[in-house]
């Protein structure tokens, strides 16, 4: 389990801060937005995903998203919004994290430069959630991408859009969002034993 397990932790946070992550964009045409890639404490090592709400105009409506949104102005850091956002959605305050770091810039094709933050929950249990925004909330286990990851051969290249996607169940992680586990995925297997998430 990698959070009782000093190696591993320290190999994911040494993996996360040495590694090469894309940069933010030239340009100021984006708007600026942070989500947590949150990995869990449990047994079997997982990272939390929410699914939107099935509302009929949403526009991100039954997508797979890591729990974020917008920075807003009174926001200190980018990492202050993946915090305050996590908290607003999926009630995980930021006291119970530890943010090992930042994994870098994601922009979409509606102009929002994404920066991802990876954090441990230093508990565990049930996940209240906003039901206005979100339909349910997964709990993927890593090796569980690693393993697509690996069948798909996507290991040291980025594959189009329409090919880079992450089924789990009844589900599929597709978009930016599994652009942003594609580039952890690298980072972890090119730093981390796999015996880390098992």
């Amino acid at each position: 389990m990698l959070l009782t397990n000093t190696h591993c932790h320290d190999l994911l946070t040494k993996a996360v801060r040495e590694a090469q992550h894309p940069t933010p964009p030239e340009t100021d045409l984006f708007q600026p937005t942070s989500v947590m890639a949150l990995f869990t404490p449990e047994e079997e090592t997982s990272i939390i995903l929410i699914q939107k709400a099935d509302i009929k105009g949403y526009p991100w409506r039954n997508q797979m998203a890591f729990p974020g949104g917008n920075c807003e102005p009174d926001d200190l850091t980018r990492e202050y919004t993946a915090l305050r956002e996590l908290e607003e959605e999926v009630d995980i305050p930021s006291k119970d994290v530890e943010v090992i770091g930042s994994i870098g810039h994601f922009q979409t094709i509606n102009n929002k430069d994404i920066e991802a933050f990876v954090g441990i929950w230093k508990k565990t249990g049930d996940i209240a959630f906003d039901r206005s925004e979100i339909s349910k909330v997964f709990r993927i286990p890593v090796k569980h991408f690693i393993k697509v990851h690996n069948e798909k051969n996507f290991t040291r290249r980025l594959p189009g859009i329409h090919e880079l996607t992450y089924p789990y169940e009844d589900v599929v992680v597709w978009g930016v969002t599994a652009k942003i586990i594609h580039h952890l995925m690298e980072t972890l297997l090119a730093r981390v034993t796999p015996q880390c998430f098992i």
